[in-house]
Order: structure tokens, then sequence, then C-alpha cells
């Protein structure tokens, strides 16, 4: 999807990304998508630390978001994470792009940063599309 608009549309229907995690979608064009995940209490595990499975979301949401359309569905087959380093900021960013996009499938890398810069975990991912 190339027009923001319509794909913060597509996605408002992700309900566990945008309402219950709080993802905002920033920018989105064909294989590419950029998102935003503001770090509250709710994403806390009992360390004190923002939970890897609230970060592995972010990835999961871009890469839904750099993938998908209403005429294209994509759905991932596998997906790798590498934690670098515990987010230090208040908020986190997604960004994704598909690095080989073929008939039947895609291989996309996504780059979870915080609002410091630092460098939080990265992601690969395969998918599948329908």
């Amino acid at each position: 999807m190339t027009d923001i608009d319509e794909a913060r549309e597509f996605f408002r229907h992700d309900i566990y990304a945008t309402k219950t995690t709080g993802i905002e979608l920033l920018d989105c064009a064909e294989g590419y998508a950029k998102c935003r995940l503001p770090i509250g209490p709710q994403l806390m595990n009992a360390a004190g630390a923002v939970m890897g499975g609230a970060i592995y979301t972010l990835a999961d949401f871009c890469f839904a978001a750099a993938t998908n359309s209403p005429e294209k569905l994509t759905v991932t087959t596998t997906s790798e994470i590498s934690y670098f380093t515990v987010p230090r900021g208040s908020v986190l960013f997604g960004a994704c792009r598909v690095v080989k996009d073929g008939k039947r499938t895609c291989f996309s890398e996504t780059e979870i940063t915080d609002d410091t810069g630092a460098v939080v975990a990265k992601v690969t991912a395969c998918g599948l599309h329908l």
C-alpha cells in the first residue's frame, strides 16, 4: 500500500497491534513501513524492562504493513529476532524493508530503535503471498 490513510484504515482491524499495544503506523510504501510504539507500563515485564514480545509485536506489525494490502495478503512463514539492548527511551520505532519480493514469497529486515537512537533489535522474516 502506498496511501497512508488507506493503510491505516486497513490495519485498524488489527486490534491487538493497534489498540492493545498502541502501535501507530507512521509511513507506508510498497515494501516499506515505519511504525512507533510508545513505551508504557503495560509493555513492561517483571524486571521492569520492555517485554520482548512487545518488541517482536512491533516488528511483526511493521512486516505486515510493508507486505500486505487488500489485494495481496502475506503471512509470516519464518521469523528470527535478535535483541541487542534494553530500550532506554520512551518510544520504540520499527522500520521494515522488503529485501526480496517474489511471486509467492518475500524476505524482509526490520530494525527496532528507541528514541535515543539505540538499536534495540533486528528481525528477519520470510512471508508467503496468499
